[in-house]
């Protein structure tokens, strides 16, 4: 990364040194559940791992105090950004009663917080991006000063929701972004045997809108294409559709094996390119990232991943009968 670039885009010391803590954040948190599945203490695990960069950088870029944002399973790095906890996310890896995306009714990774702008995901793929759509019409209506962003997977963009929620969004100018999180993989399905274009942003043509794809790994490209659209949005000039290029590190979910459709020599190839490295070092060129100060982040970051494993493992179940909750009329 060059030099200097985080000031070009108006960003400070201690913005840029947030957004490397919130990936990292999200790439203990992950790695702990991964450790915990294993355990036969969580039932499931799918991971951000290899996709921090991007959803860190998109997330910065909006006002993470009035913009909503509808995420896909794999987002941890954008709700913890939102303002979701870490003991919250493991209470959800758990399926506790005090999860506050489901009161642990729903699998882990369908996140959804009311305080923190945090749209409810659901289990069928893509459902989130109408969703997102219809808070940027609600925003238009209202003329709040606010975007919808909404993230899904490459795989996800071959679906009817894709196609019906940017259509919408195009021909009614509205103030969304939705975020491709291209990591190569749907599943076991690789991307030349999904898509039939070059790159998913050209797709954004068809529906009136900019598309433009950049680099996942680099939380500061991101962050400029996202800021840009936001701005773009505000201006009463309609959605934009970004593709962020990374790779998924880890198998698609802990019961996914993915040595069955991938070279193990590949996703090694990969992790040279992994985000949480190549940032840190981005950071200590700049000499924002000294040894001392990367111990003390490293040290806060372990003792509050433990105390919230600790806490969500200790803390109870919801009652049998909460099943039946929020199904029937009471």
């Amino acid at each position: 990364m060059a030099q200097n670039r985080h000031k070009a885009l108006g960003l400070t010391d201690e913005m840029v040194l947030e957004m490397y803590k919130t990936m990292l954040l999200a790439r203990k948190i992950d790695e702990r559940m991964w450790l915990l599945n294993r355990a036969g203490k969580i039932p499931f695990v799918i991971s951000c791992q290899g996709q921090e960069a991007a959803q860190v950088g998109a997330s910065f870029a909006l006002d993470r105090k009035s913009d909503y944002v509808a995420p896909y399973y794999r987002d941890m790095g954008v709700v913890l950004a939102f303002g979701m906890t870490t003991k919250e996310l493991m209470l959800s890896g758990f399926a506790k009663a005090e999860d506050p995306n489901s009161g642990g009714r729903q699998m882990p990774g369908h996140f959804g917080q009311k305080k923190n702008r945090i749209l409810t995901g659901s289990s069928p793929v893509t459902t989130q991006l109408p969703h997102a759509v219809g808070v940027a019409l609600a925003a238009k209506m209202k003329k709040e000063p606010i975007v919808s962003f909404v993230t899904l997977g490459e795989g996800s963009s071959n679906q009817g929701d894709f196609h019906e929620g940017l259509n919408f969004a195009g021909v009614h100018d509205l103030p969304v972004i939705t975020m491709v999180e291209n990591n190569k993989y749907a599943i076991s399905v690789p991307i030349e045997k999904q898509i039939a274009s070059k790159n998913v942003a050209d797709r954004a043509q068809g529906y009136g809108m900019p598309g433009y794809t950049v680099d996942g790994n680099d939380p500061l490209a991101v962050y400029e294409a996202v800021k840009a659209a936001r701005d773009r949005a505000l201006a009463g000039e309609g959605p934009t559709l970004i593709e962020a290029v990374s790779y998924r590190l880890t198998a698609h979910s802990s019961d996914d094996d993915d040595r069955l459709y991938r070279e193990s020599e590949e996703v090694d190839e990969a992790r040279k390119k992994d985000s949480v490295i190549t940032f840190a070092k981005y950071l200590k060129d700049e000499g924002i990232l000294t040894e001392e100060v990367e111990k003390q982040i490293n040290d806060a970051i372990n003792a509050e991943v433990n105390e919230a494993t600790d806490y969500a493992e200790n803390a109870d179940y919801a009652p049998a009968e909460d099943a039946l909750k929020y199904v029937y009329e009471e």
